[in-house]
C-alpha cells in the first residue's frame, strides 16, 4: 500500500459515504415527497439509473483526459447534485430530487473505476489485494453514512436537508485527496502498422466466459444486495422501528460489505476467485434465511451483515476475475461494459425494492431474490466446468 493506493483508499472511503447517505434517506425523502407510496425508492432508481446512462460518457473521459481529471469531473458533479438535493428538500419538489439523483449518478459511474484504478497503482502481482484494499476504504463510508444522516436530519426544518449539504463538503473533501494522487499514464500499445491498438471489439469480448461470469457476477450480485438494502429503512420503518435503528443496521451492513477487503485478496490468491465468489453466492442465501425468520431488530442486523461479506466476496472476485479477460487497450470499454450491466441491474432491483416491500412486504421481497442469487450460483458453476473441460482437452 503506497502513498497513492492510500489515498484513493480514502476517496473510496468519501464516494461510500455518499452512497451510504443516499440510500438510507432517499427512499426515506421521496416516500415523504413521492405522490404515491410505491414511487418512495424511484430517487434511489435515478441513482443509478444515471451511473447506467454515465458509463459511456465516464469512460470517453478517461480515455481522453485520464484517471485523475475525470474522477474530478465526477466529483465536482458530486458537489452540484448534492446542492440539488437540498434545494429539492427544501422546496418538497419530489421530481427534482429524482432529478439531482439521476444527476448524481455521474459521480457514482467515476467511484466505481475506483477499484480498476487500484490495479493499475500496484505491481501485477498485487492487483487483487489493491483492489480488495482500496474497496475496504468503504469501511469509513459504514461508519461515517449513517452518523453523519443521523446528526444531520434535523439541522434544518427540511428533513435530511442537511445532509445533503453535509455531502457538499464530503465531496470537497474527496477532491482535495484526488489532488494528491499520481497516476501513472497506460502504456500505449501499437499494432503491426504502428498504430495505436484498439484491442477487440466488445461483442468479442462479452462472448469470453470469464467476462461473462464476472459481469453476471458483479451485476446480480450488486442487484441482490441493493434490493435488500434499499427496502430495509423502509421495512424497519413499517415495523416501528426508528431512523437511528434503521442507520445501524445499515452501518453493519456497510462493515460487512468493506470490512472483509483486508483479507479478501489474499483469499482470491489462496483459493482462487471462483471459490471465493461461490462462498459469496452462500452467503446471500444465509442472509435470506435469516431475512424469513423474524423482524426483530438482530434479523435486520445478522442478515444485513451477511448480505454485506456475500457483496463484497462477489464483487471483489468479479473485478478480479474480469481484469484476467481483457488486454491494456481494451480497458475502457470492458470496464465501461462490466460497470453499465451493474448500473443497469442496480435501477431494476432499486425500482422493485419499493414497489414490492411498500406492496408485498418484506417477506416476499426476500423470496423474490432467490432467483438472481440462483443465477450467479448457476454461472459460476458453469465456468468451473467449463475451465475443467479445457484443462482436460
Amino acid at each position: 500500500m503506497n502513498k497513492n493506493l492510500w489515498l484513493l483508499a480514502l476517496c473510496q472511503g468519501l464516494f461510500l459515504t455518499n452512497n451510504v447517505v443516499f440510500i438510507g434517506i432517499n427512499g426515506l425523502v421521496g416516500l415523504q415527497l413521492a405522490p404515491f407510496g410505491w414511487m418512495a425508492t424511484l430517487p434511489v432508481m435515478a441513482y443509478v439509473v444515471g451511473g447506467a446512462l454515465s458509463t459511456p460518457l465516464v469512460a470517453r473521459s478517461q480515455a481522453r483526459w485520464g484517471r485523475q481529471v475525470s474522477f474530478q469531473i465526477g466529483l465536482a458533479v458530486a458537489v452540484a447534485s448534492a446542492a440539488l438535493c437540498a434545494w429539492a428538500a427544501f422546496s418538497a419538489n419530489f421530481w427534482l430530487l429524482c432529478t439531482a439523483t439521476l444527476v448524481a449518478g455521474y459521480y457514482s459511474a467515476n467511484g466505481q473505476l475506483y477499484r480498476f484504478a487500484a490495479a493499475e497503482l500496484a505491481a501485477t502481482d498485487y492487483r487483487e489485494k489493491a483492489v480488495s484494499l482500496v474497496l475496504a476504504g468503504g469501511l469509513l463510508g459504514a461508519i461515517a453514512g449513517p452518523n453523519l444522516a443521523s446528526a444531520t436530519r434535523t439541522l434544518f426544518p427540511a428533513a435530511f436537508a442537511g445532509a445533503y449539504v453535509a455531502l457538499m463538503a464530503v465531496a470537497l473533501l474527496a477532491m482535495a485527496c484526488m489532488a494528491a494522487i499520481r497516476f501513472e499514464a497506460p502504456p500505449q500499445v501499437l499494432n503491426a502498422a504502428g498504430q495505436p491498438a484498439r484491442g477487440r471489439p466488445l461483442p468479442e469480448l462479452m462472448r469470453q466466459p470469464a467476462f461473462l461470469v464476472a459481469v453476471l457476477g458483479a451485476a446480480l450480485g450488486y442487484g441482490v444486495m441493493n434490493l435488500l438494502m434499499a427496502a430495509t429503512p423502509l421495512a424497519m420503518q413499517v415495523c416501528g422501528f426508528a431512523f437511528d435503528d434503521a442507520a445501524l443496521v445499515l452501518e453493519w451492513h456497510v462493515i460487512g460489505m468493506f470490512a472483509p477487503g483486508f483479507f479478501t485478496g489474499h483469499l482470491i490468491k489462496r483459493y482462487g476467485v471462483l471459490p471465493i465468489m461461490g462462498a459469496g453466492v452462500l452467503l446471500n442465501l444465509a442472509c435470506v434465511a435469516v431475512a424469513l425468520m423474524g423482524v426483530e431488530l438482530h434479523h435486520f442486523g445478522i442478515a444485513l451483515f451477511m448480505l454485506g461479506v456475500g457483496w463484497n466476496f462477489l464483487f471483489t472476485g468479479s473485478t478480479a476475475l474480469a481484469m484476467t479477460a481483457y488486454r491494456p487497450e481494451e480497458k475502457d470499454r470492458a470496464q465501461a461494459a462490466l460497470n453499465f450491466c451493474v448500473f443497469a441491474t442496480l435501477a431494476v432491483s432499486s425500482l422493485f425494492s419499493g414497489v414490492l416491500v411498500t406492496t408485498q412486504g418484506w417477506t416476499l421481497l426476500n423470496y423474490g431474490s432467490l432467483a438472481p442469487i440462483a443465477i450467479t450460483g448457476a454461472a459460476l458453476l458453469w465456468l468451473a466446468l467449463h475451465r475443467r473441460r479445457v484443462q482436460a482437452a
